[in-house]
């Protein structure tokens, strides 16, 4: 390995993000300078912009913006309410019953709409105020919001999910999808299990029990938002589209259920809709191809199959060597975006899981849970600054009682790592 090349890479990069320059440009700039001291039979630029293109050009990648916008429909129409009232029926008369259905509803609304900034906006914007009203303290009611929000990262559908899979070099979308819901349900069982023991320790108030009619009420409320799930996955499962087509079908779900039946967005709401949709399109794109570069100049420059060998040869029990790629992605994690992590160190590492006998479909789980926790923490947590920012708090303050909350995430984490049929029970009954 030439250590010129990797030293460039790394310093380049590290450089312009400590100098605030956008993920997106710090990984495209870092691409090119690696390139300019490679010998490469065509120009940098050049390489570059064909990878991007290359890279971009996936019939995947358009499920991507569907979800995106799904997401969006989603979040403006009404379903995040109706959710929150369903979770209170099923959740709300435990010891701290608004924690738990805060952590519910979160992981309801992350299924459907595939984005942990979109859950923690809009089950936070109705939680906060609530909690707040019923004597929770403010700053544990945004770290219960905070860490439940990524479990829809998780339980599909999954846009990081997409994305991996992309980075993997194929592994199936249908296959990672029914993995996650495992996963992400334990994420949140444990998250449960530290509200109510914090719940139980502050004193918090118990919520009332709901009689069968008012339930009954709710969930029909309810349904039509929940049926999303059911259609999206049962069609993948079956056969009847794939989840491209399926992104599709959860697009004209949600525009009918958010414009037509709930009516709470309107016909003069769509075209920004649409806007805020492209625009969160365009940053996730530029993300990729970039990524996509940065991918093939590791290739080039044989970096992962040396990382490979490295780690190999500090130890062959797996046990050892998955611990290892777990704290560097949870470090990973903390400073960049989870979309170019993935990009980046899937090829890095994916060699090394695949060596040991880890399925594909396991360690995408792995990485995806180890940087749901980095979308927590600063300086680059995204869901932490939207949780903090809809509860009116401060990083400094929220930190302290999320603490409880990171040790129940390591610890889904490290279940999931070593327990791997947590991960792939689902995707071996449905024959993947």
């Amino acid at each position: 390995m030439e250590w010129i090349e990797v030293i460039v890479l790394v310093v380049s990069f590290g450089v312009l993000m400590i100098l605030g320059v956008p993920i997106s440009f710090c990984i495209g700039i870092a691409t090119i300078a690696t390139m300019l001291v490679t010998i490469l039979p065509v120009p940098a630029l050049t390489t570059v912009a064909q990878r991007m293109a290359t890279g971009l050009d996936s019939f995947a990648l358009l499920a991507i913006p569907f979800f995106i916008l799904s997401g969006q429909l989603m979040n403006r129409g009404g379903i995040a309410r109706r959710l929150i009232e369903f979770a209170k029926v099923l959740v709300g008369m435990l010891p701290g019953g608004l924690a738990f259905v805060n952590i519910m509803a979160n992981m309801l609304f992350g299924s459907i709409s595939g984005s942990a900034v979109a859950a923690a906006s809009a089950i936070g914007g109705f939680m906060s105020p609530l909690m707040a009203k019923e004597g929770y303290d403010r700053e544990y009611s945004a770290a219960i919001n905070i860490s439940s929000a990524t479990t829809g990262l998780l339980i599909p559908p999954s846009n990081v999910l997409i994305v991996y899979s992309l980075a993997s070099g194929g592994v199936s979308i249908a296959a990672l999808f029914l993995a996650g819901y495992l996963p992400g349900i334990l994420m949140g069982v444990l998250l449960m299990l530290v509200g109510m023991m914090i719940a139980i320790r502050r004193k918090y108030p118990v919520g009332q029990l709901n009689g069968w009619n008012e339930g009954i009420k709710k969930f029909l409320d309810a349904l039509p938002s929940l049926l999303l799930i059911v259609i999206v996955m049962g069609g993948i499962v079956a056969g009847y589209f794939t989840a491209t087509e399926a992104s599709a079908v959860a697009v004209l779900y949600t525009f009918v259920l958010s414009v037509l039946v709930y009516r709470e967005v309107q016909w003069r709401e769509v075209p920004r809709v649409l806007l805020s949709s492209a625009t969160t399109t365009a940053i996730v794109m530029l993300l990729i191809g970039t990524s996509m570069g940065m991918s093939w100049i590791l290739a080039y420059t044989n970096i992962p199959q040396n990382v490979s060998a490295a780690l190999l040869s500090l130890s062959e029990n797996q046990i050892v060597i998955l611990l290892l790629i777990n704290l560097i992605l949870l470090i990973v994690g903390t400073f960049m975006d989870m979309t170019p992590a993935v990009l980046i160190f899937t090829p890095i590492f994916l060699p090394v899981a695949s060596g040991l006998g880890i399925d594909p479909i396991h360690f995408g789980i792995i990485m995806v849970m180890n940087l749901c926790i980095g979308l927590c923490t600063p300086p680059v947590g995204s869901v932490l600054f939207v949780g903090v920012g809809i509860a009116q708090t401060t990083i400094a303050k929220v930190i302290r009682p999320l603490l409880p909350m990171f040790l129940a995430m390591v610890g889904a984490l490290l279940l999931v790592t070593y327990l791997p049929d947590i991960t792939m029970f689902l995707p071996r009954l449905f024959g993947f």
